[in-house]
């Protein structure tokens, strides 16, 4: 058994603490109202849940509309009823837009966002990032012997993140991009990407000349020389973030350009999680993701449903997260910086999670392998942060 939900791992140090808010009380930035106003219940429900309070009171609840203009008027009266931790607001827009209001406050902010951009010293996106996803990937293809990586994405807002994730993870190698749902563009990016040409080219020239020399061992030669396999592209794993119908057309391109699954380690995206038996009916049986252990999570959906009588959505313990992290930071009517960046991070509903003093969030996710029964976890996710890790 491992630390109780929302526990501390320790108080082993850490970075410098931040300057401590005027206030100490906790607030959430919540879409009770607008476009996202169906998920709002679930995130005030779980953020409650995980402060200890599932009552009336214990934590403010303010209605941001679900823009960017109410996230910025909730904010600010948010810090003038005292809050020194502020939990939400759900988007990245709405988060960048109140930082220029908590930041001059010295108030902690747990967005709920996945997108790491808008993140800095005191405003932190708990969503898992692919930039936690590709970290963990990236060890696990290394442990695997996989250590040259390169990366074929489409141009969308996932393709971009794990692309700037690939190169600020140390990964290295090329990452070669592609118009998001078209095939001819994918196509000739895997070309270039694999370097077909360079690798095909001198044996059909040696091809050609042998042929050219119209005798019969030339022609045995040269057909000999057509079955041989080229060189394997320059690369060892192959990180993708294709979903849908993508992935298909994706499998059927990687063959023809000698690029193939077993030899080349294929990494993909979290979302693959939701349904791995697809992935691998697509063509990519072996591929690896990174996502949390389900069985982490399911005594919050446990406590989640006792609590308020049916299942919680992933988002929702995103807000659990931030609850509990309030909860063991704010006690006895003070902010306690020290604990909140704590290194050792806490034991979150989807598992480990630390804070960096920069705004950057570390996440223990286990590494799956995709197979046609759905997917069996190959490296577990952590039960500690080692020490600069």
């Amino acid at each position: 058994m491992g630390a109780p939900l929302g526990a501390p791992q320790g108080l082993a140090g850490g970075a410098a603490p931040l300057p401590n808010p005027a206030g100490s009380r906790v607030a959430i930035l919540a879409p009770l109202t607008g476009p996202y106003a169906g998920v709002a219940t679930e995130l005030v429900n779980a953020a409650k849940l995980g402060l200890g309070a599932t009552g009336a009171s214990g934590l403010d609840v303010l209605d941001t509309g679900g823009t960017p203009q109410g996230a910025v008027a909730a904010a600010q009266k948010a810090i003038a009823d005292g809050a020194g931790v502020i939990i939400g607001p759900l988007t990245n827009s709405e988060a960048a837009a109140v930082a220029g209001v908590t930041g001059p406050a010295h108030v902690d902010v747990l967005a709920l966002t996945s997108d790491s951009s808008v993140a800095k010293p005191g405003l932190w996106a708990l969503g898992i990032t692919p930039a936690e996803q590709v970290r963990a990937l990236t060890e696990a293809a290394s442990t695997q012997g996989h250590g040259q990586l390169a990366a074929l994405l489409p141009e969308n807002p996932l393709g971009d993140a794990m692309g700037r994730a690939l190169q600020s993870a140390g990964g290295g190698g090329q990452v070669q991009t592609y118009a998001s749902g078209s095939f001819s563009s994918m196509n000739a990016a895997l070309r270039s990407l694999s370097d077909y040409a360079g690798r095909r080219g001198p044996i059909d020239a040696q091809i050609k000349s042998l042929r050219g020399s119209h005798t019969v061992d030339g022609r045995r030669e040269a057909a000999k020389l057509a079955r041989t396999p080229i060189p394997p592209p320059p690369f060892q794993a192959l990180l993708v973030a294709e979903t849908g119908s993508g992935l298909g057309e994706l499998a059927s391109l990687m063959p023809y350009y000698d690029v193939n699954p077993g030899p080349v380690l294929v990494l993909g995206p979290g979302l693959w999680a939701a349904n791995p038996a697809a992935v691998a009916a697509a063509g990519f049986r072996g591929a690896l993701y990174a996502a949390p252990d389900p069985a982490t999570a399911a005594s919050f959906q446990s406590s989640y449903a006792q609590a308020y009588g049916g299942p919680p959505s992933n988002i929702a313990a995103i807000a659990f997260d931030a609850g509990a992290i309030a909860r063991v930071t704010t006690q006895n009517g003070q902010i306690n910086q020290a604990a909140l960046t704590n290194p050792s991070g806490f034991a979150g509903a989807d598992g480990l999670v630390a804070l960096g003093a920069d705004g950057s969030v570390k996440r223990g996710l286990a590494v799956f392998q995709v197979s046609q029964d759905g997917a069996q976890i190959v490296q577990p996710a952590p039960t500690s942060f080692a020490p600069g890790s």
